[in-house]
């Protein structure tokens, strides 16, 4: 993934969301992108050789904390002898995700299933001698769960790639325009490969900063994956040639305008595994992040990061685990659903049924007591908790019955209806939420 820190440049260009405008009319994508849009919680797996040493993914050479040569000595060490597709499957699932996204190839130029455009991949050069991807996407599937895979464009380790380190450049493409086409013939046969093999719902694309999107041809790459698969979404990690927006780590303040939108976050603070790492978020936090995501019209692809034997740290474990607990219970205000109301009505997160009669609040933490709503220009016809058939009073209060000003409404949350983590109320409506946005008066 990107170390932002390293490469200012890269934020300032790009901005939070990370993206040019697409090149593609929205229109043309909007049906095949409906599961998306409805699916809001991915899971992100940062599967590689650096979970070894514990050092950061590819970038830990290109920023010289460790030299080239130490970092690809962890291949040695990349044995997956406790790999269970299964049993990540079974997680993935548990956790109310309804896609997931692996690492195919990182910058490290290690692929991570069995490539016939070189050696260099884990069922070639390192003990485990097995493709990672393969029985991942034959379990997600199983459990009808939507299958993502991450490519790097960028591949340093490849000779033919023009760049190896940020202050040291092989060649130029446009002095060495023939390698440079070399090269793109190289990594769109693995665009190929990927394709043929394992047919993604989904591609992740990173890298793409480094070169415009005709020297990438990302037109030609978009078309490749399409003609064989038209239902591919891809991520907007393609010099405009994707379908969606991809912030990273830090948390939009206001909506974003992007039809469709994935906020990526770790549960730590790096994507891949790292053992002196334990900055582990609480599922209360991810719970709230993912959320705040699903409330502004986006999704949440949450990373976890594999050991180098095949297991998952128990800490990622555990918060995928509440994180699908509190699904279970709440999941009906998340999922299929569509972005809440305005900010400024109610002081938390929201969400809206797709044909806009019912409307979600959630209430984070122990709040309890009276909560307010602003500006409703409805009739609640009731009120409930989700994951209980416990009923809510309200009361609304300041409507004058000659004005169109609607009143506020004052709901009483009891402290014994509160979720551990986030509440979650059911707010029926007489018809389509209608919202009053005036200053009020006469």
């Amino acid at each position: 993934m990107l170390q932002r820190i390293c490469v200012l440049a890269f934020i300032s260009s790009v901005s939070l969301l990370a993206l040019a405008q697409p090149k593609i009319d929205p229109k043309s994508i909007a049906p095949k992108m409906q599961w998306f849009g409805d699916a809001k919680l991915g899971i992100f797996i940062h599967a590689g050789i650096y979970s070894v040493n514990g050092v950061d993914e590819s970038w830990s050479f290109y920023n010289k904390k460790i030299s080239y040569p130490d970092y690809m000595k962890q291949l040695k060490g990349f044995t997956l002898q406790k790999y269970d597709a299964a049993a990540w499957a079974d997680l993935i699932k548990e956790s109310g995700a309804r896609y997931a996204v692996i690492t195919t190839k990182h910058h490290d130029g290690v692929a991570m299933y069995d490539t016939k455009q070189g050696n260099l991949s884990i069922v070639k050069a390192t003990p485990a001698k097995r493709d990672m991807v393969k029985p991942l996407f034959e379990e997600l599937r199983k459990r009808d769960i939507k299958c993502g895979a991450y490519f790097s464009l960028i591949d340093w380790s490849d000779s033919r790639y023009p760049g190896f380190r940020k202050d040291s450049s092989r060649y130029d493409v446009h002095d060495d325009f023939d390698r440079w086409n070399q090269f793109r013939g190289f990594f769109q046969s693995q665009i190929k490969e990927i394709s043929a093999q394992f047919n993604p719902d989904l591609w992740w694309f990173d890298g793409d900063w480094e070169h415009s999107a005709e020297e990438w041809e990302a037109e030609k790459v978009r078309y490749l994956i399409l003609s064989k698969n038209p239902n591919s979404i891809i991520n907007g990690r393609l010099q405009g040639y994707g379908d969606y927006a991809t912030p990273e780590q830090n948390f939009p303040v206001s909506r974003p305008p992007a039809n469709w939108w994935e906020l990526c976050m770790t549960i730590n603070d790096n994507w891949g595994y790292q053992h002196k790492d334990h900055n582990w978020k609480t599922p209360y936090e991810v719970i709230t992040i993912f959320v705040d995501a699903v409330a502004n019209g986006g999704n949440l692809l949450l990373d976890i990061g594999p050991k180098e034997d095949g297991t998952i740290p128990e800490e990622q474990v555990n918060v995928l685990k509440e994180l699908g607990a509190w699904n279970a219970k709440n999941g009906e205000a998340i999922f299929n659903t569509v972005g809440g109301i305005a900010q400024g009505h109610f002081y938390g997160p929201t969400t809206l049924s797709k044909d806009s009669t019912t409307l979600y609040l959630f209430v984070h933490g122990k709040t309890s007591g009276q909560l307010m709503l602003k500006g409703l220009d409805n009739k609640i016809n009731e009120i409930s908790v989700l994951g209980s058939n416990e009923k809510i009073t309200h009361k609304v209060v300041g409507k004058i019955s000659w004005s169109p000003v609607p009143g506020l409404v004052y709901i009483n949350l009891p402290e014994s209806a509160l979720d551990k983590y986030v509440t979650v109320l059911k707010l029926k409506l007489d018809k389509p939420v209608k919202l009053y946005r005036g200053q009020g008066g006469l």
